[in-house]
């Protein structure tokens, strides 16, 4: 589907909706826990639908509510095959991998679509082969490239080696699967961490949980023979979704965001300081920002960006290229069709602030940020903008438009070319 925005600023309230890094690890503790659990405030998105697939696959009941799930855990140990349907969410694939040869011997079988087939997993694929666990990925065999993982064989506790510059989300897979084996384990994190607050946020899940785990430095230390204990649970407002808004009120906009936790542990909530240093630099000051710990939130801070005035450097920001799509390339090129100044680095963009942008025809790329993005852009464009495949919001954000027209925004669809 594609859509074509008018120009018009926000005006209104918008509540954001929850947090789906918590929604993905408050699922999985309560789906392994002794007991009964609710989980509260809830937003059915794509991903976080394709990690309750999952928890049932392995055999926790879930009971869907219009905005809860009651949640029966499970970590019973099985012998069968399980087919593990993560549609696009890499999260829920690599928070799963581990789980799964934990608790059931039997074949693992991972599908899913997108870029999913084509995204890293080789620190999983590492540890399996040196376990002797079968792990054969099939994934190039297809014409999409779509995923197809089977992995058969159980865990073993011992010492874990990670290379904690691809993603954190190996390391959070591990911290939920190891204190379910019989012994003790270390995740020793090798070079520099990225997305350490993603880490953070598991760690808290766990302890809210029952789960006992000691990080020092690099290395982290996770008992065996532990039982994940039912809790219930409310999730937050997610502040990578609120990052459009914030970024449209940056532009111009009224946007009264609610729903939010000032003192929340999400790295995204660094979009506030982010834009607040824009707010107070001097316009021949050249600001330099580091993405490595807020990648979702780059592309929309990059627009922002744009329409300020003097040079912008946003640095250690490879991670966007193994997104839903290369989100640092794709960035680049989308905000140049509006108009921007923008070019793209190994692993950084530099800006040079423009007055305007004209808008015009652009390119989701299927990537449900690089969507929302877009439409944020169209309030500061001179002309209609108009998104393709703008349809991928469903992944994270499935209200998007709505929230969008709720708050003045003008969008007509438009017939596909």
């Amino acid at each position: 589907m594609n859509i074509t925005i008018t120009p018009s600023k926000l005006k209104g309230q918008v509540r954001i909706p929850p947090s789906k890094s918590l929604a993905h690890r408050e699922i999985i503790c309560a789906s392994l826990s002794e007991g009964e659990s609710r989980i509260e405030n809830l937003a059915y998105s794509d991903d976080i639908i394709a990690t309750i697939r999952c928890m049932r696959a392995l055999g926790a009941c879930i009971k869907d509510n219009p905005d809860n799930i009651d949640v029966k855990g499970n970590s019973q140990k099985s012998d069968s095959y399980i087919v593990f349907d993560c549609n696009e969410s890499g999260s829920t694939l690599r928070f799963m991998l581990p789980i799964a040869i934990v608790l059931n011997q039997g074949k693992n079988k991972f599908v899913g679509r997108g870029k999913l087939g084509t995204r890293p997993m080789y620190i999983y694929k590492r540890i399996c082969q040196s376990q002797g666990i079968e792990y054969v990925d099939d994934s190039d065999k297809n014409p999409e490239h779509f995923l197809d993982l089977t992995v058969q064989g159980r865990l073993k506790n011992g010492d874990f080696y990670v290379d904690g510059g691809v993603s954190s989300q190996f390391i959070s897979g591990l911290l939920f699967a190891l204190p379910l084996l019989d012994g003790d384990s270390r995740i020793i994190i090798e070079g520099e961490l990225q997305s350490a607050s993603y880490l953070n946020l598991t760690l808290s899940a766990l302890k809210e949980y029952g789960i006992d785990v000691e990080k020092e430095g690099n290395i982290i230390f996770v008992k065996g023979n532990q039982m994940y204990l039912c809790h219930d649970s409310y999730i937050e407002g997610d502040y990578s979704q609120s990052a459009f808004f914030e970024v449209a009120n940056y532009l111009g906009s009224d946007v009264e965001i609610l729903g939010l936790n000032k003192e929340s542990l999400q790295g995204d909530r660094v979009i506030v300081d982010f834009l607040e240093k824009l707010r107070q630099a001097d316009k021949s000051e050249e600001l330099v920002f580091d993405g490595g710990d807020c990648p979702d939130i780059i592309p929309v801070f990059a627009l922002a960006c744009c329409l300020r005035k003097g040079k912008t450097r946003i640095v250690n920001i490879s991670r966007l290229r193994i997104k839903e799509c290369d989100r640092l390339k794709a960035t680049v090129e989308e905000l140049k069709k509006l108009g921007a100044d923008i070019e793209e680095f190994g692993d950084s963009m530099l800006i040079k602030g423009v007055s305007k942008l004209k808008g015009g025809k652009t390119d989701s790329h299927k990537d449900h940020r690089m969507a929302m993005m877009l439409a944020i852009a169209s309030t500061v464009c001179e002309k209609e903008v108009e998104i393709k495949d703008s349809e991928c919001i469903s992944k994270s954000y499935p209200d998007f438009y709505e929230d969008f027209k709720k708050l003045g925004g003008k969008i007509q669809n438009t017939e596909e070319v």
